[in-house]
């Protein structure tokens, strides 16, 4: 499925340098706050979609649910900023590894996946990731990433917590 390819070789082009890629992203960051007033981030997308999910399937019970209720008040959310921003994030992406020769469909460590076991834990890990990311009002791109870049002390604290939190578990959970 790799689009790049010369006499049967696949050919993959590299990953950009590190200090490239984190001025592109600067820039990006600093555009979205110039044109839109507020920062990246993504954790509130996947809520956006279950609230206007809500409104469509049982409309009297979302309303009425303390949690979603506000996010539907001025309507449907499915279209809100964020919702858009995830979206073009998966087909820039999509774009981007077709166009680099990356694009295959794996699961990462496929030599050491080894059980579903560890399939159960990522997700597992992913889920509870997703919820921290909804108690803490935000995930590493947009308490993080931009919180960070807005000098905002509990963007620092966040991020400080979140790595310590990683390498905590992992030493539990992989021996590391």
């Amino acid at each position: 499925m790799n689009s790049a390819t010369t006499g049967g070789t696949r050919v993959v082009k590299p990953f950009w340098p590190s200090v490239a890629s984190g001025i592109a992203l600067g820039l990006v960051l600093l555009l979205t706050f110039l044109m839109t007033g507020h920062g990246l981030g993504a954790s509130g997308a996947f809520t956006d979609v279950v609230a206007g999910m809500g409104l469509t399937l049982a409309p009297e019970a979302t309303q009425a649910n303390s949690y979603l209720g506000p996010k539907v008040a001025d309507g449907n959310p499915i279209g809100s900023w964020m919702t858009w921003e995830v979206l073009g994030v998966f087909i820039g992406a999509l774009v981007a590894a077709f166009m680099a020769g990356r694009f295959r469909v794996q699961l990462d460590g496929a030599r050491s996946v080894g059980t579903p076991q560890r399939v159960v834990r990522a997700l597992a890990g992913g889920m509870l990731a997703g919820f921290g990311a909804r108690v803490a009002g935000g995930c590493t791109s947009g308490l993080g990433l931009s919180g960070a870049a807005a000098l905002g002390m509990a963007a620092f604290v966040f991020l400080a917590l979140f790595f310590a939190t990683g390498l905590i578990v992992s030493r539990f959970v992989r021996g590391v």
